[in-house]
């Protein structure tokens, strides 16, 4: 367990976070033009995107560019905006391509079901969390958690490719880890060390043969440098359910510091994508929510994200 506070630049809160244009990565003109001669090639030979590798086309030269992007990942903010080709040029198809490119720069793509969807697309499918579904493919608002907390390895990153805002509501809400670590520290260390202990979580991701429906692991974990959080508070409740055992109080109580002290204002930021934004976030150690949103009626105007898994 981390005993002690950390107060570099991981542990920003909202009046302490840099300034919001300093959020956002543009790409080079040269960057974009070798993104735009990959597009240009599978117009003449579509390939599937899974067999498109970023040591194998012209954009490779530029993956120093977004340094700057993995320093502030890692040893930053946490999460940060690159800004990619306008969207108006291209349709949603190489959209993805560029994305995809660009996200190689900054990691390997990891599967994010057993189906082995690399690429995975949330918007609003119309089912319901009550019902096995994820929710990102619902229009409800979440809670503050990690990715893939279930799963067996840790998503390093998460990127979410923007083509089309919701109506209105669908706010990314983004919090540090490390400051709601040093809320708890201070202000909870009971309930603090109850969570480092190992929790029942349902298995979201889908089955194989054999699988066991919930798995365990500790909410948090400290490796003596850095944090990892493992955590959706409704898939644990879930995962109480199915192995069909209650949650103690003590539990409980720990679940809810740890909610309140994540929603509380003081420690967050929240911003809407736009259009072609690239947005990539630590999935270690910060928490992000999504809001409720209200989406069209015109099924081509509908809020439509792609998201991608990262290891570094």
């Amino acid at each position: 367990m981390l005993t002690q506070a950390i107060t570099d630049g991981r542990a920003w809160r909202a009046w302490t976070i840099d300034e919001r244009r300093a959020w956002y990565y543009s790409l080079s003109s040269a960057c974009l033009a070798a993104l735009d001669e990959t597009i240009r090639r599978l117009r003449d030979r579509p390939r599937p995107l899974a067999e498109i590798c970023l040591d194998e086309e012209p954009c490779v030269e530029f993956a120093a560019e977004l340094q700057p992007v993995r320093t502030a990942l890692e040893d930053g903010r946490g999460f940060a905006i690159v800004v990619g080709p306008a969207s108006d040029r291209l349709d949603p198809s190489e959209m993805q391509v560029c994305y995809w490119l660009v996200g190689q720069m900054l990691g390997r793509p990891v599967e994010q079901n057993v189906q082995g969807t690399l690429l995975y697309d949330v918007r609003d499918s119309g089912q319901d969390v009550r019902y096995g579904a994820r929710f990102s493919v619902t229009n409800a608002e979440s809670s503050f958690h990690t990715d893939n907390s279930f799963g067996e390895d840790i998503v390093d990153y998460v990127g979410l490719l923007c083509h089309r805002s919701a109506k209105s509501g669908g706010l990314s809400q983004i919090i540090s880890g490390y400051s709601v670590h040093n809320e708890l520290l201070a202000r909870s260390p009971n309930e603090l060390e109850l969570l480092y202990r190992a929790y029942p979580i349902d298995r979201r991701g889908g089955l194989r043969i054999g699988d066991a429906p919930t798995v365990e692991y500790p909410i948090l974990s400290w490796d003596g440098s850095g944090l990892t959080y493992r955590y959706l508070r409704y898939w644990i409740e879930a995962g109480y359910e199915k192995i069909g055992k209650p949650m103690g109080e003590a539990e409980r109580r720990a679940f809810e510091t740890l909610d309140a002290t994540a929603n509380d204002p003081a420690l967050r930021v929240e911003f809407s994508l736009a259009p072609g934004d690239l947005f990539f976030v630590n999935n270690r150690w910060i928490l992000h929510n999504r809001t409720a949103f209200e989406d069209f009626a015109e099924p081509e105007r509908r809020r439509h994200l792609a998201r991608l898994w990262l290891r570094r």
